[in-house]
């Protein structure tokens, strides 16, 4: 059967697990718990060990939302402050005691996502907003595009993340994802955008040929992708 994989997805609102193949097929159905009140390392860190309790797997793909660099979270917006300069891959390997590589959540959605052929974007409507960068496949590192001057005066995640849904509504919601979706095609010229995320399923605008909705499980399946040689 060769190795399976544990695909860890720590979002704002939810932390999920899922277990693949090493074609990246999943063998398990997801696995979802409520993101807790106060999601500090340990908290979530022991929540991942609730969730793969139950599992077989030989190593394990953690997506999680801020900059990772080399295993390490080096941002955490959503999260608690003692995510910062964290060294989850590290941690994560010796709470689960199986090899761990970690990446930005929307970075591993991606490369469940993608195609692989030009230039393809990934936004992620969540809890935040995630953004990654895809040229032919490759991924371009360290692209935090949620926290970048929107409009007025605002981030992308403060007019387009679930707070923004919540206190909006529907409607202008719409409206400005539809003007962010003009803003990225100006600034990327990309061939694909992906959307992805929980608050894809409040979209109602009829979206550009060149835009795709994929489905939250892509968020693990990217996970067999780390671990491709």
């Amino acid at each position: 059967m060769g190795k399976q994989t544990l695909s860890v997805d720590i979002g704002g609102s939810g932390i999920k697990v899922m277990v693949l193949d090493e074609s990246g097929t999943p063998l398990t159905d997801r696995d979802r718990r409520d993101t807790p009140d106060i999601p500090s390392p340990s908290v979530v860190i022991s929540m991942v060990k609730e969730l793969a309790a139950t599992k077989e797997f030989d190593r394990v793909s953690v997506g999680f939302p801020g900059v990772v660099r080399n295993g390490i979270t080096e941002t955490a917006v959503n999260l608690t402050p003692e995510w910062i300069n964290f060294d989850l891959a590290t941690v994560l390997a010796d709470a689960l005691g199986k090899p761990t590589r970690a990446i930005n959540d929307a970075d591993m959605q991606g490369l469940g996502a993608i195609a692989g052929i030009g230039v393809e974007l990934v936004a992620t409507l969540g809890t935040g907003f995630g953004s990654a960068l895809f040229v032919n496949g490759q991924l371009v590192p360290n692209l935090e595009m949620g926290h970048h001057p929107f409009r007025k005066g605002e981030t992308y995640e403060q007019q387009l993340g679930r707070a923004a849904l919540d206190r909006a509504g529907r409607r202008r919601w719409n409206n400005r994802l539809q003007k962010a979706i003009a803003n990225l095609q100006h600034l990327f010229n990309f061939d694909t955008l992906y959307l992805g995320g929980g608050n894809t399923k409040s979209i109602t605008i009829e979206l550009p040929s060149s835009v795709k909705v994929v489905p939250n499980v892509a968020g693990l399946l990217g996970g067999i992708a780390l671990w491709r040689e």
